[in-house]
């Protein structure tokens, strides 16, 4: 049993701030190292190469190298391995190759925003000391599941990094992160918004769950919950489930479904990775153009189960949570339908939710009487 603080009452709104994750507090330094960032753009006319400016704030930079593209991204997976670790505590199982999903999708996820084909994959395995490794079930799994996410996107693990940093990481944890490399070839399939405008489609690709953003919040949430982890989460499809283990379902890899795209002869306009600031990164790109969602996905139950505990009216949830899709995709609106059946023979649901009209620049999610203005997400 998990007994309920005083400071959190299960009455009030759990917001993501009260969880220790404020926006406000982060994005200004976020913009700053962007400015800072480009002002270092100029080094690369001494190798011969140049940046693709439009990539600056976007979710992977981009090099223009003469023949193609290259694409980069570093990511990590967050707290998210906080909570495999308390689940095996309670169950005795190792989430670890689930979570090495996560934490390739983190990266992988934002690197084809772009257009890129991901290429190479870095892992970065920071421990609180030696003596994490020497769990063998653990490093197990966490080699398997890397591998396997590796696989199912076709990318080459090309090493890594793995410190013991016993005192900046606590003891019995570890930081998982991953960077990769990609390649925009042909040159035609970047994807920076440039092509985007009023007409184009808004096509959404499922979750599998919380993926790996807003854990913070997750778990200050177990402090109001019965049974903690194991406080049973009322998903039809999965009887028993518990919410350590929803949580824990791995992120979607997305990287089949573009590049099946490609295949198919579709180039979207821009896409956009829903993680951090959830639906509001459906303003991420900066042209003032009206996001209008006719259509909203299912919403996972676990997400469902935290939006009610925690409280949280609908705007708070879509402006946090992925809230069941984990990826948009901006398309000319004769792709639109084709879109759908692609992303669904890779075997992700998707559903076609939206157009992009002339601006103002504001999110209209109109089955639930949201709006996001261009004040609501500061990332340039």
């Amino acid at each position: 049993m998990n007994p309920t603080p005083a400071s959190v009452t299960p009455s009030a709104t759990l917001s993501y701030e009260q969880a220790g994750v404020d926006y406000d507090l982060i994005d200004p330094l976020k913009v700053a190292a962007q400015r800072a960032a480009a002002s270092t753009a100029g080094h690369l006319a001494v190798h011969g190469f140049n940046e693709v400016a439009a990539s600056r704030g976007e979710s992977a930079y981009v090099v223009d190298v003469g023949p193609f593209y290259i694409a980069s991204i570093v990511e990590c997976l967050g707290s998210k391995a906080l909570v495999a670790d308390e689940m095996h505590t309670l169950t005795g199982t190792s989430y670890y190759d689930r979570i090495a999903q996560d934490t390739i999708a983190m990266a992988i996820n934002d690197l084809i925003t772009v257009g890129a084909t991901p290429l190479v994959v870095q892992a970065y395995w920071a421990a609180g000391g030696s003596a994490w490794f020497a769990d063998a079930q653990r490093s197990g799994a966490l080699v398997a599941g890397w591998k396997r996410a590796c696989d199912t996107c076709q990318v080459a693990w090309g090493g890594g990094e793995t410190p013991a940093l016993a005192g900046i990481v606590a003891d019995g944890r570890i930081d998982l992160a991953a960077s990769c490399t990609g390649l925009v070839n042909p040159k035609q399939r970047l994807s920076v918004g440039d092509k985007l405008g009023p007409g184009d489609a808004i096509v959404l690709l499922a979750s599998s769950g919380i993926h790996a953003n807003g854990l913070s919040l997750a778990r200050k949430l177990v402090e109001r919950l019965p049974q903690g982890y194991l406080t049973p989460v009322d998903d039809p499809d999965h009887p028993g489930l518990t919410y350590g283990d929803a949580l824990l379902a791995p992120t979607v890899l997305y990287s089949p479904v573009t590049e099946a795209l490609y295949r198919a002869g579709i180039t979207p306009h821009y896409c956009s990775n829903i993680t951090g600031h959830g639906w509001r990164k459906l303003l991420r790109h900066p042209a003032p153009h009206r996001y209008h969602i006719h259509t909203v996905p299912a919403v996972p139950p676990v997400l469902k189960f935290i939006q009610r505990h925690a409280r949280q009216d609908d705007r708070e949830a879509y402006s946090t949570l992925n809230m069941g899709a984990g990826f948009a995709l901006f398309v000319a609106a004769a792709d639109a339908q084709r879109t759908v059946e692609v992303a669904r023979s890779q075997g992700v649901h998707a559903l076609l939710a939206g157009r992009v009209e002339a601006g103002p620049k504001e999110l209209l999610i109109e089955p639930l009487d949201i709006r996001f203005g261009s004040d609501d997400l500061q990332l340039r």
